[in-house]
Parts: C-alpha cells; sequence; structure tokens
C-alpha cells in the first residue's frame, strides 16, 4: 500500500507542478488546481511515511521521479529541451535515489 501512495504523490506532484506552468502564463485559473495538486501530493507522501517508509528514501524517490518525470513531461507538452547534459544530471539523481534504497534495505 506505501509504494501505491507514494507513486500517487508523485504523479500529483507532478501534475501540480505542470499546472504551475500553465498557471505561469497569466492563467489564474489554474492556481486552485495547483494548490490542490500539491496539498495532495504532501497528503499522500504523509501517507506513506505513516505505511512506516523511511523518510529518506520516500522523499528521495518523490523528489528524483518528481524531477525526472517532470523534465521528461516538460519535453512532451512544451516542447522545452532536454539536453545531454540534462539528461546525465537526471540518470545520476535516478542513480543516487537507488544507492539510498538499496542502503535503506541493509
Amino acid at each position: 500500500m506505501m509504494w501505491l501512495l507514494l507513486g500517487g504523490a508523485i504523479l500529483t506532484e507532478v501534475t501540480a507542478t505542470l499546472l504551475l506552468r500553465v498557471a505561469s502564463t497569466g492563467k489564474r485559473r489554474w492556481y486552485v488546481p495547483v494548490a490542490v495538486g500539491y496539498f495532495l501530493a504532501f497528503t499522500l507522501l504523509t501517507l506513506t511515511l505513516e505505511q512506516g517508509m523511511n523518510l529518506g528514501v520516500a522523499y528521495g524517490i518523490w523528489a528524483a521521479a518528481g524531477v525526472a518525470l517532470t523534465a521528461l513531461a516538460s519535453r512532451v507538452f512544451f516542447k522545452e529541451t532536454i539536453t545531454p547534459v540534462m539528461m546525465l544530471g537526471l540518470g545520476l539523481i535516478i542513480g543516487g535515489v537507488l544507492l539510498i534504497e538499496l542502503g535503506a534495505a541493509h
């Protein structure tokens, strides 16, 4: 259950961040969905922690997945560029989170 909650937290945070991009173009009607999205993301992250996941693991996965998915979705929806250096950075973030997860398992 905690992994489903964490997945929901990641997806709602990414969605809210993408909506934030839309709201930043002067479309103020998107402020409420952005706020609701972040509220849901933090609520789901809190529920994940209540299920027993370690804070460092949960937050690391949440943040890294959020960064990676937001960058990829920004490319798809907003035609933003992703350079090779950015891809390397995303890979390093994901690798770092995997190492934290592996370290926590021992």
